[in-house]
């Protein structure tokens, strides 16, 4: 069964765990899946940071790394786009032009509900959802503080393109997303 585990330590503590799992930081407590890692979600996570590169060669595309979002917490979404590198190489401070999850049972409602919302509040540009067993793509822009809809890739409208502000257009294909 998939679950989130939580537990409350202190920031130091949490900075002492391994990096695999790696837990996310949310108001003095570690984070993290208990669950079994599947194929699909890490593929589709491959594919996403594939996309972001081929269509942004001038921004820097990372997975699983920290993000320092407002209000105590550190998260790890599964792709982040950004302008420059962070400067310690560790934490990603300045908002990420881009974010995104690949859903999982384990991570479900946290990707589509409490992360949406301290995504937006740190003022990440664009949030895109790949939904491996729902077989969807969906794509959100913040406009005035919340996320505004921008593309939906499903298996009746499986390809489009988004534009990333004046950064470039990153096509995406659902079949290739999902090519596992």
């Amino acid at each position: 069964m998939s679950t989130l585990h939580r537990e409350r330590m202190s920031f130091e503590e949490w900075e002492a765990l391994p990096d695999k799992p790696k837990a996310e930081w949310v108001d003095g407590e570690a984070v993290w899946s208990v669950s079994p890692t599947y194929y699909g979600p890490g593929r589709g996570q491959f594919q996403l940071a594939s996309a972001f590169h081929v269509g942004l060669p001038d921004l820097k595309v990372v997975t699983e790394m920290d993000v320092v979002l407002p209000g105590n917490r550190i998260r790890i979404p599964d792709v982040s786009v950004v302008e420059r590198p962070p400067a310690d190489g560790r934490r990603i401070v300045e908002p990420p032009v881009i974010v995104a999850e690949v859903l999982s049972p384990s991570t479900r409602g946290q990707d589509l509900v409490t992360k949406s919302h301290e995504y937006a509040a740190a003022g990440i540009g664009q949030y895109w959802l790949l939904d491996p067993d729902g077989r969807t793509l969906d794509v959100f822009e913040l406009v005035d503080g919340g996320w505004s809809p921008v593309l939906q890739l499903t298996e009746a409208a499986p390809a489009g393109s988004v534009r990333v502000s004046d950064h470039g257009v990153v096509e995406a294909d659902l079949a290739s997303l999902l090519d596992y």
